[in-house]
């Protein structure tokens, strides 16, 4: 493909990794009418895919050598570099003029490597980040971020229309990392700081679902979070964004700071607590926070933070 042909619904998709975020992704593209292959490390996550008609392939590479967009969606920055970086990967499998959009948030060294890299092997490249959870993923409704090419990105719009409401072209290669770093931030720290004022609430004696209730309906909470309110009011914290991966991103944000020598203190004091709570070993929701706080008020985290 050309960097200004647009993708149709006749462009054979393949998609790898298909957890909470990919599987959802990958099913609305599916719905769309796009033909695709479908690959996951855990083989029965791909089998769930044949009745909707995806056919399956046995690796990454030969996922690559046979479609003419690839996406992947994966955990971290492990599985992003076995894929494609590897000896059998992705650059040295795909066919020129390969699309890749890479929907996982990674470091922006590791963005930037892999957009140089498909260049030299005449691929063309998106980082684009998602941001949204499970039902948002369902609905089709994400928001997207993307870095690369302005050509390659617009020219991947019909997928986009398929999976998100909106979708925002950022700048080159790691932008669309970067603008994911930075409405992480606020996700994360923002949840925090709604644990801290749930506790504050209970403290005072106020009743717990009225409070939960009430704090979702006003102004500062966002959209995001106000969902995050209505599942722990019912102490359900069924992950829809794992709070492993929030501590992931936490650790992304707080590098990025540090190679920028800018202070994140509000940012260092959440992944402390989010740290604590993802070491429980649970696979919760990182909205799990609120009941750490609700529990012991962070105090235990606080001196951790300190000593």
């Amino acid at each position: 493909m050309f960097a200004n042909e647009k993708v149709s619904v006749g462009s054979r998709l393949g998609f790898i990794g298909l957890g909470y975020l990919g599987s959802r992704i990958a099913r609305r593209l599916l719905s769309a009418g796009f033909p695709m292959v479908v690959c996951d490390a855990v083989h029965a996550k791909a089998m769930e895919f044949v009745e909707a008609g995806a056919e399956i392939a046995s690796s990454p590479a030969k996922l690559a050598a046979q479609v003419d967009v690839v996406l992947s969606c994966l955990p971290d920055e492990n599985s992003v570099q076995s894929v494609y970086l590897g000896k059998n990967s992705i650059f040295r499998n795909a066919r020129p003029g390969t699309r890749i959009i890479e929907l996982s948030t990674i470091s922006l060294e590791t963005a930037r490597r892999l957009h140089k890299l498909a260049h030299e092997f005449d691929l063309d490249a998106l980082d684009v980040t998602v941001s949204g959870s499970v039902p948002t993923a369902e609905a089709g409704t994400l928001t997207l971020f993307g870095g690369g090419d302005r050509e390659v990105f617009e020219s991947a719009e019909p997928i986009f229309t398929a999976i998100a409401r909106q979708w925002f072209y950022m700048g080159p290669g790691g932008s669309g990392i970067a603008m994911k770093l930075v409405v992480n931030t606020l996700l994360g720290v923002g949840m925090q700081a709604i644990a801290e004022a749930a506790a504050l609430g209970e403290g005072l004696q106020l009743p717990r679902n009225l409070l939960f209730e009430v704090l979702a309906k006003t102004a500062v909470v966002a959209p995001a979070h106000a969902g995050k309110l209505a599942t722990a009011t019912a102490h359900d914290y069924a992950p829809q964004f794992p709070v492993r991966l929030m501590r992931k991103d936490f650790g992304l944000i707080l590098a990025a700071a540090a190679d920028l020598h800018l202070a994140m203190p509000a940012t260092e004091a959440a992944a402390v607590v989010n740290d604590a709570e993802a070491s429980r070993g649970r696979e919760e929701d990182f909205s799990a926070v609120i009941r750490r706080m609700e529990q012991d008020g962070g105090l235990e985290d606080l001196r951790s933070a300190v000593q």
